[in-house]
This record gives structure tokens, sequence and C-alpha cells, in this order.
């Protein structure tokens, strides 16, 4: 009797499972699917006729993916469930893949200092910055090293390369015009003959913030340079025979390889020295040798460089 009942119990049931619709079929199993997926991303599977299907999900995943088989609609839907749930997977997964976008993204930083500037802007040595006064701009695109042969210009930037030690260029070229008011100029006949009345003066001008010792220094190079004047017919040419009377031409790629002191400046502050200047160090002489065109210190790829270098390369003369 009992065996008589079970039998008509699974007939029952194997009559019902044969009759049941696919659709229903489904249902237990697209409800696991979907609890599970839950878990993972928030987002659930809904039928066709949803804004976010099963579909939706795969395009927005494929945006991040290079598989393209996300997209293929003949594949079946759990192998594309399967392939959803290694895509969103936790990040340990994907750890690969994030070494080659930082690499990638390096290697565009590295390239870009070799590049061509983009906007328009003129590629300047790297001490020149987007930061930097325009006086200072103006001074680097116009006169740093520009061949200078007038005695009194070398004599003017003589004297502002010593005035580096108390302050920078920028601060020294806000003040050129007072500078040049002050020592007429800068003719060093005038300016040798100047006494206590127009030191005092000077020095008390708070403009100027050039202190009494500084004052009498530019006076007595103002002196030693007439000696010069009278041995070798200007400061020019004594200045210039230094170096042959041409331009040092250097090739200086980056910043660090330009140096504040040279054995050529050495040699001509020690002799500067024995002649009596003053504030007349190896750097002091470097910078006023930069300025005023001695050396060609621009770097390579400064828009400058071939221009100097073209100037550098004429005949000397002197002016």
């Amino acid at each position: 009797m009992i065996f008589s009942s079970m039998s008509k119990a699974n007939v029952r049931r194997h009559f019902l499972e044969k009759n049941r619709s696919p659709k229903e079929k489904e249902k237990p199993e697209q409800s696991v699917l979907s609890k599970h997926l839950k878990k993972i991303y928030p987002i659930g599977l809904q039928r066709s006729t949803s804004s976010l299907s099963l579909s939706s999900l795969s395009l927005s995943l494929s945006q991040n993916s290079n598989d393209s088989s996300l997209t293929d609609s003949s594949t079946p839907l759990e192998q594309k469930i399967s392939l959803a749930l290694s895509l969103i997977a936790p990040h340990r997964e994907r750890r690969e893949f994030v070494p080659v976008v930082r690499s990638v993204q390096h290697h565009q930083q590295q390239q870009q200092p070799s590049q061509d500037l983009g906007s328009g802007e003129l590629r300047r040595c790297n001490w020149v910055t987007k930061n930097s006064d325009k006086i200072y701009i103006s001074f680097h695109d116009e006169q740093w090293g520009v061949p200078v042969y007038d005695d009194n210009q070398l004599f003017e930037l003589l004297a502002l390369s010593g005035m580096l030690m108390d302050y920078n260029w920028t601060e020294i070229l806000k003040r050129k015009e007072l500078y040049r008011e002050a020592f007429s100029a800068f003719d060093p006949e005038i300016v040798a003959k100047m006494g206590d009345k127009e030191i005092n003066e000077i020095s008390s001008n708070r403009a100027i913030m050039l202190a009494e010792s500084r004052v009498r220094c530019i006076i007595d190079n103002a002196k030693c340079i007439l000696k010069i004047v009278r041995e070798y017919g200007s400061f020019s040419s004594f200045m210039w025979g230094y170096v042959n009377y041409k331009p040092t031409i250097n090739k200086y790629k980056y910043p660090r390889n330009v140096p504040l002191r040279t054995p050529k400046a050495e040699a001509i502050s020690k002799d500067l020295l024995k002649r009596g200047f003053r504030f007349v160090g190896p750097v002091i002489v470097h910078s006023f040798m930069q300025a005023a065109g001695l050396t060609i210190d621009h770097l390579v790829d400064c828009f400058r460089y071939s221009e100097c270098v073209g100037l550098a390369e004429r005949p000397w003369r002197h002016i």
C-alpha cells in the first residue's frame, strides 16, 4: 500500500516537471544568480524590458575591458554572467593592470620635456619660469649673452654683477635706471671724479639701497678702468683679449651643467685684483662674462642660444 502511494506520487511529480514551461525552469536558476550578483554588484538582473538589463550591464563593463565577448549576443546567459563576475571581482584580481597604466603615464611625463611647447610660448633657459619677473625675462631675452663692446656698458655690467653679493638679478634690474642716474650712465671718467658729497648722496638714497662701501668700490673700479684705457686703448680691448676677441660658445643642456665659476674667470679675477679692482671674485667675474656675452651660457634648447651664437660668430669689432 505504501509502495503504491509512493509510485503515484513519483508519477505525479514526473508529470508536473514534464509539463512545466521553460521559463519556469529558468526562474530558480536566475533567482540564485541574481541573488549572488547583488552581493557583488549593486545592479539587479532584470528582464530585457528593464532599462538595466544584463545587456546594459555587459555594455557598461565592456567600456573598462578589451573582452569583446561581453557584447556578443550569441554568448549564452551563463557565460555572460561568468565573464561579468570575473570583471567585477575584488581588486586583487585586477592589480596586474595598474602598473601598466602607471608606466605609460610615467613614460609620457619623461618624454614631455623633450617636446616643443604647444602653446606658442618660447622655450627659454630652465631658470626662467612662468613666475619670473617680466624685467628679468626681458633681460634674458634681449641682453644676457649678447656680446658687449662699449666701455661704459661693460663698466655698468661689471658694477651690476658686483651687486649680486647683496641682491639677485631681478632686484638689481628694477633699480638699474636709478643706478645709471646716480653714476652718470657709468661713464668711468665722471665716476672716477666723484667725491664724498656724491658718495653720501648715493649711499643715503633709500631707493638705490647701496651701502657706502659699495659706492666707493664702484668709484675705485672706475679709476682702475681709466688706467687700463691708457694702457690698452679701451677697457673693451682689455676684457675681450682674455677670450681672444671671440665669445666662448658652450653647449650646456641642463642647468646643473652651467658652472658658477670657470678657470678663465679665476684667471681674470686674479688679474683684476692685482690691478686694484674690488668685488671681482671668480663668481662675480663669471656672471659678468655671461651678461656681457664673453661666454654663451644659454642652454642649447633655449631660443636665444642660436641667436647669441650667431652674434658671437661675427668678426670682433670694438665700438
